[in-house]
């Protein structure tokens, strides 16, 4: 998640140098610790960083720039979905996109919270999104998580000069091992948002050296090829607009090239009531059709009424209208201390109505 603002800005994040601080994630322990949470700053809606818990990251606002209209595609849901090469080891499968989540409940383990959701919805969740720090403990399972479910690691990144001199590739080494040896496929999202300044790997906190990041990411790519990952898929994500936004920071600076990515991902909320096309479109129409398109982190927060519900259903329509979509993984969690925001689909019955119609669509079988 990123920083959100009041009126349209994007605010600045100092620098995520507590890593060392982090606990072990839900998700690796039937008795998970406390959460550890941030240092106080200005910045709203940040919610507190433990291992296994993302660093805050809402998305920044819309800018208020048209975006165009995404090409309706025929009905996907009626037709039969078709398996390609195009995902790596995470298959895009045509017309059947996959629902995940990242799952963080109040008082729940992670194990809890993927029951009540199964309860609500009637279906596992197809992808389980985690949060891993750049140096640190990694488990070699998931035991709370289905077999039949993906898990999606989000791996913390680190400035790019401590990469690509050679100094990080011992860890590099040990972070491919141990994903090699959960032997279920992975995608792996590393050094997401890179295109906003509220991280240490943003490029505004490195120079505005985009091709820094592109440099770092095909190093990663080559050791963990080096290293049989072979379970590995990689998932470029950035935020759905740039914080600054600036030439230099474009997001296409930062792609490292077709070779080297499997999924594109791109992370947008609906803070200030922007509509999935204009928070999805502009990734959709640079990437999907050499890419599959995974909403790597989304959510709706409550704006009166049924607005909540309503977005979720503006969501549904636009995933079926966009055949290029192959995964939706929704920012589930009611823990950030420090946010007024509760991304929960169960906030309210009419926006769990909407979401398990959703998910449970035929667009959503993959």
């Amino acid at each position: 998640m990123t920083a959100e603002s009041k009126g349209g800005h994007v605010l600045s994040r100092r620098r995520l140098l507590a890593l060392a601080a982090l606990a072990l994630p839900a998700a690796c322990s039937t008795s998970p610790p406390a959460p550890v949470p941030v240092a106080a700053t200005a910045v709203p809606t940040v919610p507190p960083i433990t291992f296994g818990t993302p660093s805050a990251s809402p998305s920044p606002s819309a800018s208020k720039s048209p975006v165009a209209k995404p090409t309706e595609a025929p009905a996907t849901a009626t037709r039969k979905a078709e398996v390609s090469s195009r995902g790596g080891p995470v298959p895009f499968q045509a017309g059947a996109a996959m629902m995940g989540s990242y799952l963080a409940l109040g008082g729940k383990s992670l194990k809890q919270s993927l029951a009540l959701r199964r309860r609500q919805l009637g279906r596992e969740q197809r992808i389980v999104h985690v949060f891993y720090p750049w140096n640190g403990y990694v488990p070699r399972s998931e035991p709370d998580v289905a077999k039949s479910s993906t898990l999606m690691v989000s791996w913390h990144g680190a400035k790019y000069a401590g990469i690509n001199n050679g100094s990080s590739d011992r860890n590099i080494v040990s972070m491919a091992r141990k994903l090699k040896g959960m032997k279920r496929p992975i995608l792996l999202r590393w050094g997401w948002e890179m295109n906003g300044d509220w991280f240490e790997w943003g490029g505004a906190n490195n120079g505005q050296d985009t091709a820094g990041y592109a440099k770092a990411w095909k190093r990663m790519h080559r050791i963990f090829r080096e290293q049989g990952a072979d379970n590995v898929a990689w998932v470029w994500s950035p935020n759905w607009n740039s914080g600054p936004n600036t030439s230099w920071n474009k997001m296409q600076r930062y792609y490292p090239g077709d070779d080297y990515v499997d999924w594109v991902g791109v992370s947008g909320y609906d803070f200030y009531s922007e509509s999935p096309k204009t928070l999805f479109t502009p990734v959709v129409r640079a990437y999907g059709e050499r890419k599959p398109i995974i909403f790597s982190e989304t959510a709706a927060v409550e704006h009166g009424g049924h607005s909540k519900a309503e977005w979720v259903r503006k969501l549904a329509a636009y995933v079926k209208a966009t055949p290029e979509i192959g995964a939706v993984v929704w920012f589930d969690t009611d823990t950030q201390d420090d946010s007024s925001h509760n991304f929960r689909p169960d906030t309210d019955s009419a926006t769990l109505a909407a979401y398990r119609a959703m998910v449970r669509s035929s667009r959503f079988a993959g």
